[in-house]
Parts: structure tokens; C-alpha cells; sequence
């Protein structure tokens, strides 16, 4: 077993998703394991939102009580004797900076981890796939600019697309042949277009419709470099 100091108590803002919520948790706890053996579990506290009254403040530009409801999430975990925290949903990253001002305590950046995890794979070009919010916030697409990487987002139609597939259906962990379809589609034209290196599955549910075997290009997981993000720093 590997010599490491105190382990740190983990916070996670869940339930923007729910099934997300559930993929955080059981990979926390797998990559403890897999880290220390053994079958213990990390400390970790978990906060679980309204989804649909996120979604709502989201869908009206609402960021202002947007981020009042992650700060009081976080501050719950805090509460709780969590000693950094993560959210476990790419578009309340939307307004990290904000959150992270008013946070008690460190936050792990699901964009932030995934630029470095893209730089560490020497990608040059990315193409964003996840909700509206995010694909239309500029969000991954400024980050990854910071860090030399070009990074593109499909057009506003397929936007709509893509986030109609995720609400409802993938929030509610249904997938349908005919949509996955769709989305592979967008991907192969967006990566052929574009010369990309890389699909950035920039919503937490897109794993369960897009796997790696899919494309003929790197799939970057972002719920997975959070999750391993996590861990590292749980027994950092």
C-alpha cells in the first residue's frame, strides 16, 4: 500500500445531474481503491441539488442565483468538514470563477483538468461537445485558447441538437441508437472539418452515448480527468 499523509475529506456539489452525481461517487471510491488496495473508502460528503431548478436559473441567464445556489451548496459541505470540493456538473463551471471567490475552501476545475489533460496529449485542435449553456458560454473554448489549443464548437442548430438529446434523455440515463447516431454524425463532420485531435465530451452525461471506440480520434472524458483530479488531491 502506498505511504501517503492524512487523507483529506472530499466535497461534491451533486445532483446537476443525478446520474453524473452517481458516476462521481463510484469513481471516487474505485480510484481510492485502485490507489491505496485494500477495500476502504475515502472520507467524502456529498451536497445534491435541484436539477430542475438549476436547469431553470440556467435556461433564463439566471447566473446570479445560479452561483448563489453553488456557494450555499458548497458551504454546506464545508458544514459538513469537507476541506476542498468539487461540482460535478460542466456547466455550473460556468460561473467557477464566481463560485470559487466566495468559496471557503479549494474547488477542483473540471475545465482546468481537462485543458492540462489535452496539453499532456499534445492537441493542437478540439472539438466541444456538451448542453447548450456550455457549447454557447465560450466556456471550454477561452480556456483551451490559454493554453494553445484551438478549440470549436458545433453550430447553433446542432447545439440544440445535442443538448435535446441530453435533456431529457441522458439525464435520465437513456440511450437511443438513432441519437447516438446523430451525435457521431456532428463529431465525425465537426473532426474532419476542423483537423481535430481530440472529442471533448464536455458534459458529464455524453459518456454514457459516446465511448472512445467510437471515433477515430482521442475522447477526453471529462467526468473521468475530474474524477481522477479528485482522487489526486484527496491523497495529495
Amino acid at each position: 500500500m502506498p505511504e501517503v499523509g492524512r487523507v483529506k475529506k472530499a466535497g461534491l456539489v451533486g445532483g446537476i445531474g443525478p446520474e453524473s452525481t452517481l458516476d462521481y461517487y463510484k469513481g471516487i471510491n474505485g480510484g481510492y481503491r485502485a490507489r491505496m488496495g485494500g477495500g476502504d473508502n475515502p472520507p467524502l460528503i456529498i451536497d445534491s441539488l435541484n436539477l430542475a431548478e438549476m436547469y431553470d436559473l440556467a435556461a433564463n441567464k439566471q447566473w446570479p442565483a445560479f452561483t448563489t445556489r453553488l456557494v450555499g451548496s458548497v458551504k454546506n459541505l464545508v458544514a459538513g468538514g469537507a476541506e476542498f470540493a468539487a461540482m460535478a456538473a460542466n456547466t455550473a463551471h460556468i460561473v467557477f470563477e464566481a463560485v470559487q471567490r466566495q468559496s471557503p475552501i479549494p474547488l477542483i476545475s473540471i475545465v482546468e483538468e481537462t485543458c492540462k489533460a489535452a496539453q499532456i496529449k499534445k492537441c493542437k485542435s478540439v472539438v466541444i461537445f456538451g448542453t447548450a449553456f456550455t457549447m454557447s458560454s465560450g466556456l471550454y473554448t477561452d480556456a483551451f485558447a490559454a493554453y494553445g489549443i484551438e478549440a470549436s464548437v458545433p453550430t447553433a442548430a446542432e447545439q440544440a441538437t445535442i443538448h435535446g438529446i441530453i435533456f431529457p434523455h441522458l439525464q435520465e440515463g437513456i440511450v437511443l441508437t438513432d441519437e447516438k447516431c446523430t451525435m457521431l454524425q456532428i463529431a465525425n463532420r465537426m473532426i474532419a472539418e476542423r483537423q481535430a485531435d481530440a472529442l471533448i465530451l464536455g458534459c458529464t452525461e455524453l459518456p454514457l452515448i459516446i465511448k472512445e471506440q467510437d471515433l477515430d480520434v482521442l475522447v477526453l472524458d471529462t467526468t473521468q480527468i475530474h474524477i481522477d483530479a479528485i482522487v489526486d488531491y484527496l491523497l495529495s
